[in-house]
C-alpha cells in the first residue's frame, strides 16, 4: 500500500516531541524511538513515531516466528513492535513458568497508518494513502497541544513503594547455583537477573518516560503503548540491525559507574577499559554473537569491527563490541532474527544451557525484559534494541516492573554483582519513587 509524505519545519524540536507524544496517547498502539542525538556509526533515525495501527499481529510464543514471517512478507510495509525473551520457547524446547505480574503478549507487531520522522529542524509525516489528507490537521493538532504533567502524588495517595523480588541473601543463593554450574562445566557465563516492582499503581507513562530519558539520554530510548501495556525504555544497547545486506550486532558487557569529579570519571573509565574480568565477559559474548551471525552469513563475512569499545552515558560507562556480517539477498529477515534470538548478552554461553539455568535460578518470568523493540522497513531492513534499563507497566493489572542483571563468570563475586545490579537500577528506581 502506497505511502505519501510531507515535511514541516519545527522551531522547537524537543518541545514538539513532548507535544506529539502526549497527543499520540489517544491511539491504542504507539511506538516512539528516540536516539537522543547520539551520533553512533550505525544510527539511522534521529527519532520516529509510529501510531494508529492499520493491521496487527499479536500471539503467544508457539509458532510465533513463522507467524511473524508470514505477516512481514504479506504486509511488505513498516512494522513496529516487540519480541519478548520468552520467544526462546519457539526457538528451543524451553519453558517459562516463573511469576509474571505484567502479562505482555509474547509477540506484537503492527503496521502503522501514520509515521513521523525527525530530520534536523523539521518533521516528515509519512501516511498511508487512506489517511494522507489528515497530515496538515494532525500537525496543527500536535502544535496546539498543551503539555500537561499530572501530580502523581495525588493519584497515588502515598509515595510509590518499589520493592525488590530478592534480598541479598536470596540473590546470593541463586548466584551460587550459577557458579556451581560454571564449575561443573555446564556453562561459561550466565546473565543472572532480578526484578524490582510496584503493585496497585496508576502511572502517567508519558510523563515518566521523559523523566527517565532526561536522566539517561541513551541511544535506543523507546516509549511504547500497546493498548494497556506500556514500555518506558532507556536502553543503551542495540540487539540487531540489518542495513541492505549488512547485519550489525553491538552487545554490551562491562559496566562502571560515573565519577563525581572529572579525574575520578576518567579513572573509572580507564579501569573499565583494562579490566580483565569485564573483557573476559565481553569476549565470551562476542564469540557467541559471531557464532549466531555465522548461521545466516555469507562465507567468511563475520567480522569483529570493534572489540572492548568504551562508551560513556549519563549514568554509567559501558564496554561495547561491534560484530558484523553479510547475508545473501535471499535470506529471510525474520529467519535472521530467529537464528540469533535471544541476544547472547542477556543469556550467556553456551546459550541453550544458560537459558535453562536462568529459568531455574531466577524468580520472575522475563517477558519483554531482555527481549527487543524495533521495526521492519518496506525494504526488508530492520533495527531492534535490547529491552534493558526499562520500566514495564500494565495498566490493567496496576503493576510496574523493571529488572536488572549482570554476567556471572567463574571469577565473579556475589556482592560485586549485586551492587552492579543496584547501580543499573538507580535511574528506574529514582523515576518511580519520585512520581
Amino acid at each position: 500500500m502506497q505511502r505519501f509524505s510531507k515535511t514541516y519545519p519545527v522551531e522547537n524540536i524537543p518541545y514538539f516531541k513532548k507535544q506529539m507524544l502526549q497527543w499520540a496517547q489517544q491511539f491504542r498502539e504507539v511506538v516512539f524511538l528516540e536516539s537522543n542525538n547520539h551520533k553512533a556509526k550505525y544510527s539511522t533515525h534521529q527519532a520516529v513515531l509510529a501510531f494508529d495501527a492499520f493491521t496487527l499481529l499479536q500471539t503467544d510464543y508457539f509458532n510465533a516466528f513463522e507467524q511473524l514471517k508470514e505477516y512481514q512478507q504479506n504486509t511488505n510495509d513498516w512494522l513496529f513492535g516487540y519480541l519478548t525473551y520468552d520467544l526462546k520457547n519457539d526457538v528451543e524446547r524451553l519453558e517459562s513458568n516463573n511469576f509474571d505480574g505484567l502479562h505482555f503478549p509474547d509477540l506484537l507487531f503492527f503496521q502503522p497508518k501514520k509515521l513521523i520522522f525527525f530530520e534536523n529542524d523539521s518533521v516528515r509525516l509519512e501516511y498511508l494513502g487512506m489517511c494522507d489528507d489528515e497530515m496538515d490537521d494532525d500537525f496543527q493538532q500536535i502544535n496546539s497541544t498543551e503539555i500537561q504533567q499530572e501530580n502523581q502524588q495525588e493519584n497515588q495517595q502515598e509515595k510509590l513503594n518499589v520493592e525488590s523480588k530478592l534480598t541479598f541473601n536470596e540473590y546470593e543463593t541463586g548466584f551460587n547455583k550459577v557458579i556451581s554450574h560454571i564449575q561443573r562445566g555446564d556453562i561459561y557465563e550466565a546473565n543472572y537477573c532480578m526484578e524490582f516492582f510496584a503493585e496497585k499503581v496508576q502511572l502517567n507513562s508519558n510523563d515518566l518516560f521523559w523523566k527517565l530519558n532526561e536522566i539517561s539520554e541513551p541511544p535506543f530510548a523507546c516509549f511504547a503503548k500497546f493498548n494497556q501495556h506500556f514500555v518506558l525504555s532507556a536502553s543503551p544497547e542495540r540487539y540487531l540491525k540489518k542495513s541492505d545486506l549488512k547485519i550489525i550486532s553491538q552487545p554490551i558487557k562491562g559496566t562502571a559507574k560515573r565519577g563525581v569529579t572529572e579525574p575520578e570519571d576518567v579513572l573509572l573509565k580507564q579501569n573499565l577499559a583494562s579490566n580483565k574480568k569485564e573483557q573476559a565477559e565481553n569476549v565470551m559474548i562476542v564469540d557467541l554473537v559471531r557464532n549466531d551471525l555465522s548461521k545466516t552469513a555469507t562465507k567468511a563475512s563475520v567480522q569483529v569491527e570493534e572489540l572492548f569499545g568504551i562508551y560513556t552515558f549519563k549514568q554509567v560507562h559501558q564496554m561495547i563490541s561491534t560484530v558484523v556480517s553479510e547475508v545473501s539477498p535471499n535470506e529471510n529477515v525474520v529467519d535472521i532474527i530467529k537464528s540469533t534470538f535471544p541476544m547472547g548478552s542477556m543469556t550467556g554461553a553456551p546459550k541453550l544451557s544458560a537459558m535453562k539455568i536462568i529459568e531455574e535460578v531466577e524468580q520472575t518470568k522475563r517477558g519483554l525484559y531482555s527481549g527487543a523493540i524495533g521495526y521492519f522497513t518496506p525494504q526488508n531492513d530492520f533495527d531492534f534494541n535490547v529491552v534493558i534499563r526499562s520500566i514495564l507497566y500494565s495498566q490493567e493489572y496496576k503493576y510496574a516492573s523493571f529488572s536488572v542483571g549482570s554476567a556471572i563468570t567463574i571469577n565473579a563475586n556475589a556482592a560485586d554483582e549485586y551492587n552492579e545490579c543496584l547501580l543499573k537500577a538507580q535511574a528506574m528506581q529514582k523515576v518511580l519513587e519520585q512520581c
